[in-house]
């Protein structure tokens, strides 16, 4: 079984804004407010990335080669399930009722598998016979988590700080405390 992620609406906002990242950083002026902001992301990148996790809430596409015995959903946390769509033996695009299904949220990451007692529809051979596609994130960036956005922090100040690779006399790594921060909200699973 073959399956892949897409991102299809992107987040709206990161979980940290310019603002914020200033007064963390004691910036007044706005000469590097853009770079700032370049920084805020490429952190909140590398937190969704260790974490395994969507921040701010965006939408995203599974796809499958087929039906799997239950559908694990990436980047957690789960808000819903838009819709399962699947090409049918014949090769006909169809929607998948939402009676078919049921979606489980009590671990992380979320998990769809057919109703009790009920199999999945066949389908036909193709790359793309199943697609889900699915809301995930906190929600809006003030319901990230704080120790989530205490390490973008660290990092962006880490980042400001130290603008080059290697510093002569510092510790080239990233912070402990932004990574052991992360640790926390780390899911734990990993993808067969």
């Amino acid at each position: 079984m073959k399956w892949s992620t897409q991102l299809k609406t992107a987040a709206t906002a990161d979980p940290v804004s310019v603002v914020e990242a200033k007064a963390h950083l004691r910036v007044t002026d706005t000469a590097d407010d853009n770079y700032i902001g370049t920084l805020i992301a490429a952190a909140t990148q590398w937190a969704q990335t260790v974490t395994g996790r969507q921040l701010v809430t965006a939408t995203w596409f599974w796809h499958g080669d087929g039906f799997p015995s239950q559908i694990v959903l990436p980047y957690p946390p789960l808000q819903s399930v838009t819709e399962i769509t699947y090409y049918d033996s014949a090769n006909a695009l169809q929607v998948l009722s939402e009676d078919a299904y049921e979606v489980s949220t009590a671990y992380e990451p979320a998990v769809i598998q057919p109703v009790s007692g009920q199999a999945w529809p066949s389908t036909y051979s193709r790359q793309d016979a199943v697609r889900v596609e699915y809301v995930a994130g906190y929600g809006p960036a003030a319901a990230v988590p704080a120790g989530i956005k205490q390490a973008i922090l660290l990092l962006v100040g880490h980042w400001y700080e130290n603008r080059e690779e290697v510093v002569a006399g510092v510790m080239g790594t990233l912070p402990v405390a932004a990574d052991a921060l992360l640790r926390q909200y780390w899911h734990g699973w990993e993808f067969q």
